[in-house]
This record gives structure tokens, sequence and C-alpha cells, in this order.
């Protein structure tokens, strides 16, 4: 059938309402915890500027040494931050929308529905109960 005939049920977190950024301490990133290597190549332009900000880096502390491959490996020990970024998530409740259409669009432009959680549970159960009786009918 075409999009237009669907609607969809979501329930959202969105990352720019619903998280924010976190250090390694609060996420326990494994990398802070136990510490974690870099291996380089500096013979590639990447690996150069690389190496060149691991060692211009003044915010973590690294031990340096070349392997027999003629690699470089940066490693840092337990307690420094890592070069991902991370997020954590913030204590809201999560958003309950109904939208036209699937995943293909929404073509009809049919304003996205914002309820609380037990009235998006209700309009599922009675759409599903819709769905199966018209399936039943055949």
């Amino acid at each position: 059938m075409p999009a237009a005939n669907y609607k969809s049920y979501q329930i959202a977190a969105p990352v720019s309402t619903h998280w924010r950024p976190a250090t390694c301490e609060e996420v326990r990133c494994e990398k802070f915890l136990g510490g974690h290597q870099l291996v380089i190549d500096e013979t590639s332009p990447l690996g150069a500027f690389q190496a060149s900000y691991a060692r211009e880096d003044r915010t973590r502390a690294h031990y340096e040494g070349k392997q027999a491959d003629g690699m470089t490996t940066f490693t840092y020990p337990p307690g420094q931050r890592c070069f991902e970024e991370h997020k954590t998530r913030l204590e809201r409740e999560e958003r309950f929308l109904i939208t036209g259409g699937d995943w293909r669009g929404n073509p009809r432009g049919t304003p996205a529905q914002e309820l609380n959680a037990a009235d998006w549970v209700d309009s599922f159960a009675n759409h599903q109960d819709r769905l199966a009786t018209a399936l039943q009918r055949g």
C-alpha cells in the first residue's frame, strides 16, 4: 500500500532535548577506566597529523613508543580522557508521537500528534484492533 495509507507510532528521545555531553568518568568509559592505546602510521598524512596532535596535547598524559613495524604507539594510562564524545541521558520523559505515513514519508503532510504515554498506548491498541478486525473481515 502507499505510504499515505499508513500511520506511524513513535517513542522518541531526541538528542537535542533528551541528551547532554558527558565526561568519560560519568559514562564509565572503558578507555578511561582501563587505559588505551593509539597505534598510528606516521607515514600517511592523516597519521602524521594524528601523531602531531597526540604529542602536542597537554590535556592527557601518555607514553610514546615505536613498534618494530615502524608504527608509533601512544599509551594512555587509566584516568585519561579518551578521544570520543560521550553523551548521557537527561531525566526527561520520552515524546509519544503519532504521524501520518511510514518510513517512506508522510505524503499527506499530516502534522505529528503528541500524546501522553497512556493516551498513546490506548491509541496504538485501538489502531491495532481496527487493523486486526479489518484483516479478519478480509
